[in-house]
């Protein structure tokens, strides 16, 4: 109990902006490590060829079907964790993390024996060519065994990161994240296993992770407790669970449907444009850890404090995040505008397409990093505070209402240029769409302010 009125007194006492920024940090850390293994997987096995290396950009999308289901579960446990922790409901946010977890094994199960059963067919609807597939088809095999730890481990850390105890899941993904750096070139060319090696480093780093995350609550050292009593019997508890994650599903599933649709796209004018956009995501997501790591840091601070009735501390998280998260978008887009051709021949210097293709697209990206900010904040509180709704229609927004609509239209206007700047021009349509939102929420929140 002690524990427990220690952490509540922290996440709604302490000032805002140091609160923010001590769970976004060890949050930023492990966004940053987990963006650079997924980079350095796609800088080893591009060492194999440009197929090889737009195998990475098609499995990339399956990654992220398991991500959104991981995410989806997730989210929606640790909304809910955050809201009754700060209601100083202990019991109830238990129970809510045993199920969840129960639920992300389940899921992930099902996705692995799927994927497994139509693997060839799976890699061409995510738009394998009949060069990229064998590639695809080695690498997706092990990602897929391994998909019910990754599904779990996804739980798992934002279930630390709801109750403030954000060191605790980088120590887990950073060790996991570190790993599989290590035994990517070990497994790629040292064991001479081509691109199933990087799989196989993937897996195993991620089932280490799971290990040392789930060690967490095995020893006590959490706030909630998992317990195979704490299970729910009743659906209500994972049906609140699913409702509180639909926005991450969505914004997930769309970005693998993004992603799909992006390759296809990209495929029509052949390897060169499939590997350079993948290598443009990479970066991108390099990036964006940073953005997305300082968000979910302010996650939990949004939910203990709402479902702590203090309304005010809500706002200054906001825009405190917002601030901080704009300027340093900037301040990266200007950098990576400038750096793009140096950037691309990181990853190949000898496909001179890739290179072009890839400096134009990155350019793009850059331009429209300044926006993006708006919708993750808004998309975050939204959902730490649970309307989810609300956040549900922002997360179709970006990777859905606007980007799928473009992806399909653009290319057959302008050819390759509508591939490249499908996503920058979905970016600043979200930015503008944000901006009605984010005003009635807070006008909506001052009588609730009052009251509280």
């Amino acid at each position: 109990m002690k524990k427990e009125n220690s952490q509540y007194l922290s996440m709604t006492q302490m000032p805002v902006g140091r609160l923010v920024v001590s769970l976004a940090v060890p949050t930023i850390i492990s966004m940053l490590v987990t963006a650079v293994y997924n980079i350095g997987d796609t800088y080893f096995v591009s060492k194999l060829g440009t197929s090889a290396s737009g195998a990475v950009g098609i499995v990339f999308s399956l990654m992220a079907i398991i991500q959104a289901v991981g995410f989806t579960i997730g989210m929606g446990s640790g909304a809910q964790i955050s809201r009754l922790l700060g209601a100083q409901k202990p019991e109830e946010a238990d129970r809510v993390a045993a199920s969840g977890l129960l639920a992300a094994v389940s899921f992930g199960t099902l996705l692995a024996v799927f994927g497994l059963l139509f693997r060839d067919g799976l890699m061409r609807l995510l738009g394998a060519t009949e060069t990229i597939l064998p590639y695809a088809r080695d690498y997706a095999g092990y990602i897929l065994y391994a998909a019910p730890v990754m599904a779990s481990s996804f739980l798992l850390n934002n279930i630390l990161r709801a109750e403030g105890k954000a060191r605790f899941a980088m120590v887990g993904l950073t060790t996991g994240g570190i790993l599989n750096l290590l035994l990517d070139p070990l497994f790629i060319f040292g064991f001479g296993m081509g691109i199933a090696g990087a799989a196989i480093a993937t897996a195993i780093s991620q089932c280490v992770s799971f290990c040392i995350l789930l060690s967490w609550f095995l020893r006590g050292k959490t706030i909630v407790r998992l317990s195979p009593a704490g299970i729910a019997g009743s659906p209500g508890t994972y049906l609140r669970i699913l409702k509180n994650g639909l926005p991450s599903f969505c914004r997930q599933a769309l970005a693998s449907i993004a992603t799909i649709a992006l390759n296809v796209s990209a495929a029509v004018y052949g390897d060169a444009a499939v590997a350079a956009m993948s290598i443009v995501g990479r970066l991108f997501m390099f990036v964006f850890a940073v953005n997305l790591g300082i968000g979910q840091g302010y996650m939990p601070v949004a939910g203990y404090n709402y479902g702590a009735g203090r309304f005010d501390r809500v706002r200054k998280a906001f825009f405190f995040t917002l601030k901080v998260t704009a300027v340093l978008m900037t301040i990266s887009g200007i950098a990576g505008f400038a750096a793009a051709p140096f950037l691309i021949r990181l990853f190949i210097r000898n496909d001179a397409d890739v290179v072009r293709i890839g400096v134009g697209a990155l350019r793009a990206m850059c331009l429209a990093m300044p926006l993006v900010p708006l919708g993750v904040v808004c998309n975050m509180t939204f959902q730490s505070i649970g309307r989810s709704w609300a956040a549900t229609v922002l997360s179709l927004a970006r990777q859905g209402i606007f980007f799928l609509p473009l992806i399909l239209t653009l290319p057959g206007f302008i050819g390759l240029k509508g591939v490249q700047i499908t996503q920058p021009l979905a970016d600043a349509l979200t930015f503008l769409s944000c901006l009605p939102l984010t005003y009635a929420f807070f006008r909506g929140l001052e009588p609730e302010t009052r009251t509280g």
